[in-house]
């Protein structure tokens, strides 16, 4: 049996038929994250920073999440940290399309480093249930589920 290769990073795209200020408008409230991730059930922001709440059956843990990137129209990121370590960094790129917005959304680990990366993906594996070298493929699917549901907001609030 072979090891599966640790995916660093994945991106997800996907339509939005709203123009870019739209999209990145909702996006930049941060609480709202709760009512399109399939993992965070509640977000406590303030200012720039913000921690998020997540579940995922009977895993819940939390992130403190710093903002890093907010150019309006264009992009919107955010670094994550638990327990004062770097885990990864999630982001919006924003690009404007004959219909609309393309969405890519990012997700990027390679914030995890030396002895740090270890003990953040014990914690990962504790809070989350889910060994790193399958949370790429977990992401995915919750960046495509989150995308549609972002989606259904912008469209409807459209």
């Amino acid at each position: 049996m072979t090891a599966r290769a640790r995916e660093w990073g994945v991106t997800e795209a996907l339509e939005v038929r709203c123009p870019p200020d739209t999209v990145y408008a909702a996006l930049a409230d941060s609480r709202r994250m709760a009512e399109w991730s399939p993992e965070v059930w509640r977000v406590w922001s303030r200012g720039d920073r913000f921690v998020g709440f997540n579940r995922r059956g009977l895993w819940v843990w939390f992130t403190v999440c710093h903002v890093v990137v907010a150019d309006p129209g264009r992009e919107y990121a955010f670094d994550v940290t638990t327990f004062g370590l770097p885990v990864a960094r999630w982001g919006y790129r924003l690009t404007p399309t004959r219909h609309g917005t393309q969405v890519t959304e990012y997700w990027n680990d390679h914030r995890r480093d030396g002895w740090r990366r270890h003990l953040a993906e014990l914690l990962g594996l504790l809070f989350t249930g889910t060994p790193a070298v399958r949370r790429a493929a977990r992401n995915r699917t919750g960046m495509r589920l989150t995308l549609r549901r972002l989606a259904a907001t912008c469209e409807a609030a459209d």
